[in-house]
């Protein structure tokens, strides 16, 4: 029997999902492990290997691969547990980090902070004066060499870069993507002079026109890629002596995996990697299902992320923000707050109750954990409010304290602000649905579009508790919980249906027309380059496919749109009709009227995606029909499970027994052994074939 595993690492809970080749799929859960990720990924193969009733070095032997969404690069940069790193440059440009532009100011910033400008500061440089050295060469934007690399003086300043301890050096030249044969010097230069030191190019990380930006993402890559290097050499090591012989993949934020020895080569695309499985999941159901336009949105532990599915596609954006600074990284664009389970509550100085974004996460979680944790969370309040069983979280291995959760509110929430326990936990729920309802409205209303035409998925271990509540006044077509062997462990199924992936771009500024034979060449290299590294990544793929994209823009203007290309030869044809779909795309995002043909279109970046599909990927098996229109519940419950309704008596229901037809009537609760599911008054739900729940607003 093969396997492949996909394993999702998160603030909290570290879930996975194993496929065989004969279509089965099981999830799983357990705590994450912060003072070594790596435990964790042991701890969740010890518990497929139990489910699976196998010796786990059995399991491992059997496994074509592990496809894994890390938190290393990010953690890296959010904690500031980075490489010492040294920058090179060209003379005369060395204070360009520190100078950044004007968008560093305010980038990523919410619209509060950014309406007070005169309060808002720059972040400290990425690099210190002291790490930083210009080096004497200049090449133009066309390429020319103007002035040649002075390699004596570009050895010194590697020396003194050395001397102070540096553990990696990004070289960023100005107008390398042009002509990157002085950054190439330079890499060779470190490398006689350190063989080991991780050195970035930003002509090879970053190979795109803006200074900034490019030096930026150089920096960054710079900085995570040794902690990254350090963590997957540890659990390719750690997997290798438990009798793993297959392939681990690394999920990249552009929402495609690529092998672990060559992901800290551009170490930066590893941002957001436990952020897109999720979103890659859907997209894969959303296909099973035959929905074109989905919400996905992802409550656990920690946070609360939502991304768009339209016309079956993810929504991809080709840069993404980072502590106020922009990086060159193709993503999948997915929004994100602190909102998840273990955030935690509190009274601000003004007397108001607020909901994270601090997490109590996997240690020392919430108080009813009972493992340190003395701050009151969502799961607290849900547990106070009846919404959780006690004996029976993550199917019964963990037991919760309702004692401990409600002497948390008390003294925290209830006492300040002379509130009923039960009062204050339904207070909380309430923040947090709302906040994360608000975080919806806006990346669908935010990217043009309206959410009635929007099915949502709801997953993560607190998504179904909380998904009809925040869904309610956005009137989507429905709600669909992903339930089955995935329950939970969505996006960890993810991961492992994930492609292998890889990009190339490449900035070459022009007016249009741009002649026929420039747009072609420069295809037909970026395909030739990804061709090859697909081939490198030694992996046995059913089909190879690419995507193309241009970055255009009106003349002179700031905003560029990443156009689709036909795949090809390219005719003058084929040029109109992607100049016609920019402006198509342009005034879908900025309005109708707002193009501008008459000032001229420039193109700015050629860039192609490659994928490299398995042959054997895992799918969600159908599940019995049901003999019988409604299931038989397994009890009742006093809970909250609305605000306008309060505390009814909900009928409990077991997940393993539900069938496809099943029809759930409201208030219910659904006990599943990783997550809850709240059907509150006004909804109804039915299970689909694929054993998700179905839920949708009872017309009045």
């Amino acid at each position: 029997m093969a396997y492949l595993i996909g394993i999702d690492i998160g603030g909290t809970f570290t879930d996975a999902v194993a496929a065989d080749s004969a279509g089965h799929l099981i999830g799983a859960k357990t705590p994450s492990t912060p003072h070594d990720y790596a435990e964790g990924v042991f701890n969740i193969l010890d518990e497929l290997a139990q489910s699976l009733d196998l010796p786990r070095r059995d399991l491992l032997a059997q496994t074509e691969y592990i496809a894994h969404g890390t938190t290393a690069a990010l953690n890296a940069l959010v904690t500031g547990n980075v490489a010492k790193v040294g920058f090179l440059t060209t003379r005369g440009h060395g204070d360009s980090l520190a100078i950044m532009n004007l968008a560093g100011r305010y980038a990523g910033l919410d619209s509060e902070h950014i309406q007070a400008m005169v309060r808002t500061n720059k972040p400290p440089p990425l690099v210190t004066k002291s790490l930083i050295r210009e080096i004497n060469e200049r090449v133009d934007y066309k390429g020319s060499v103007i002035v040649p690399l002075d390699e004596a003086q570009a050895r010194r300043a590697v020396g003194e870069l050395l001397d102070q301890g540096v553990e990696a050096l990004a070289i960023s030249l100005l107008w390398s993507f042009r002509n990157p044969a002085h950054e190439q010097r330079l890499a060779a230069i470190v490398r006689d002079m350190a063989p080991v030191l991780y050195v970035g190019l930003s002509s090879l990380i970053s190979p795109r026109i803006r200074e900034y930006p490019r030096n930026v993402t150089t920096v960054m890559s710079a900085m995570v890629a040794p902690r990254l290097d350090d963590y997957l050499v540890r659990l390719e090591s750690g997997l290798n002596e438990r009798g793993f012989r297959g392939s681990l993949l690394v999920m990249q934020g552009s929402g495609q995996t690529v092998r672990a020895r060559d992901a800290t080569q551009r170490a930066i695309g590893t941002i957001g990697s436990v952020l897109t499985g999720g979103a890659i999941g859907a997209q894969r159901l959303a296909h099973r299902l035959g929905h074109r336009q989905v919400i996905s949105t992802d409550l656990g532990g920690t946070t609360f992320l939502v991304g768009l599915i339209v016309d079956g596609e993810p929504t991809r954006s080709t840069s993404t923000i980072l502590n106020q600074h922009t990086i060159n990284v193709p993503t999948v664009d997915i929004a994100t707050i602190g909102a998840g389970g273990g955030a935690i509550a509190w009274v601000d100085q003004g007397g108001n109750l607020r909901v994270g974004p601090r997490s109590a996460g996997a240690a020392p979680g919430p108080a009813c954990y009972e493992t340190g944790g003395t701050e009151p969370t969502v799961t607290d309040a849900n547990l106070v409010l009846g919404i959780l069983d006690p004996d029976y979280f993550l199917g019964g291995r963990r037991k919760l304290s309702k004692r401990a959760a409600e002497a948390a509110i008390r003294r925290a929430i209830a006492a300040p602000l002379r509130m009923a326990v039960e009062d204050a936990a339904a207070a909380i729920r309430a923040i947090q649905d709302e906040q994360t309802a608000d975080l919806i409205r806006r990346v669908v209303v935010n990217a043009g579009h309206d959410p009635r035409d929007f099915t949502v998925y709801a997953f993560g271990g607190g998504g179904p508790a909380h998904c009809a509540s925040n869904t309610a006044d956005l009137n989507v077509k429905q709600v669909v919980v992903p339930l089955g062997p995935t329950a939970a462990a969505f996006s960890a199924f993810g991961l492992a249906a994930a492609d292998v992936g890889l990009s190339e771009e490449i900035s070459l500024p022009a007016n249009y027309p741009v002649p026929l034979e420039q747009v072609n060449a420069v295809f037909a290299r970026l395909e030739a380059r990804l061709g090859q590294a697909l081939a490198d990544q030694e992996l046995e793929f059913k089909s190879v496919s690419f995507r193309r994209e241009i970055d255009i823009r009106y003349s002179l203007q700031l905003a560029e749109v990443s156009t689709p290309v036909k795949a090809g030869v390219l005719d003058e044809d084929d040029m109109a009709a992607v100049v016609a779909q920019f402006e198509a795309i342009y005034e879908r995002l900025f309005g109708k009227g707002t193009g501008f043909r008459d000032a001229g279109f420039q193109f700015m970046t050629y860039r192609v995606f490659a994928t490299g599909a398995f042959a054997f990927r895992p799918d969600l098996p159908a599940i019995a029909a049901a003999t019988e229109p409604a299931p038989a519940p397994i009890g009742t419950r006093r809970a909250f499970l609305d605000v306008a309704t309060g505390w009814v008596d909900a009928t409990l229901y077991d997940y393993g027994t539900l069938r496809a037809g099943h029809r759930l009537a409201a208030p219910a609760i659904v006990q599943a052994p990783t997550t809850t599911v709240v059907i509150p008054h006004g909804h109804q739900a039915v299970v689909d074939t694929l054993g998700n729940l179905v839920i949708t607003k009872v017309r009045s």
